[in-house]
């Protein structure tokens, strides 16, 4: 089961958004919000399957992390893992 699912299934009643395609970089969520933690690193990993890190690097932050999707938009953790 994956991490993800976890959190749907412990929080059946809550709705979450989900940033297309980066469902591995979840790292957890913030539960007064109800909004998903992604790891930014992971994030970036999974660019670069189709990209270089530096296109991948400039892709996330202006077209994933730069985008404003209303109140339940995810939350971007800079981490080092």
């Amino acid at each position: 089961m994956s991490f993800l699912q976890e959190i749907l299934d412990a929080h059946p009643d809550d709705q979450f958004l989900l940033a297309d395609g980066f469902d591995e970089a979840i790292i957890g969520w913030e539960e007064s919000s109800c909004r998903l933690i992604y790891s930014i690193r992971k994030c970036i990993d999974i660019l670069c399957e189709d990209m270089d890190e530096e296109e991948a690097i400039e892709y996330f932050y202006y077209n994933v992390q730069g985008a404003y999707v209303g109140e339940k938009t995810p939350i971007w953790c800079l981490d080092f893992t």
